[in-house]
């Protein structure tokens, strides 16, 4: 068994893009339109994994945009992405910084939450060890859900 993808269905692919891409720092690595279908899919990986999903296809984040404008409901019961990140403070900092919340803080050094345009929870944990505690980080409350 190999891990290839998840499939998210987004209702905004340009803001979906944006979030993913020039705000959390993902790359496009592939993308289809289905006239017949009336979608189209947008594959991303994380930069440390893009030679490898270009070779492999695999392991990559597939946005689903449906055409005709529908609704989705649920998405709590889909839990969350995880992404290992090299520095968390200066990601969430960037993220801050591009008008995203940071719904659970890294207080720890360790590990945050954010959410997408339509409300899919990442985590975001730091690579090794945790850093040490820092303002503002250390002394934020939790924001809304994740």
């Amino acid at each position: 068994m190999q891990y290839l993808h998840t499939m998210l269905r987004v209702s905004d692919l340009d803001a979906s893009l944006d979030f993913f891409c020039n705000k959390l720092g993902l790359v496009e690595i592939s993308r289809k339109d289905s006239e017949k279908g009336r979608f189209t899919l947008v594959f991303l990986a994380a930069p440390a994994d893009a030679d490898r999903a270009r070779q492999d296809k695999a392991p990559m984040v597939e946005l689903t945009w449906n055409w005709d404008p529908e609704v989705y409901t649920g998405g709590r019961n889909f839990g969350h992405l995880a992404y290992r990140v090299d520095d968390i403070y200066a990601l969430c900092q960037r993220l801050t910084d591009a008008g995203v919340t940071i719904n659970r803080p890294p207080r720890d050094g360790y590990m945050a939450f954010v959410r997408s345009p339509d409300g899919i929870s990442i985590e975001l944990l730091q690579q090794g060890e945790p850093l040490p505690p820092q303002e503002p980080w250390a002394s934020m409350e939790n924001t809304g859900t994740w």
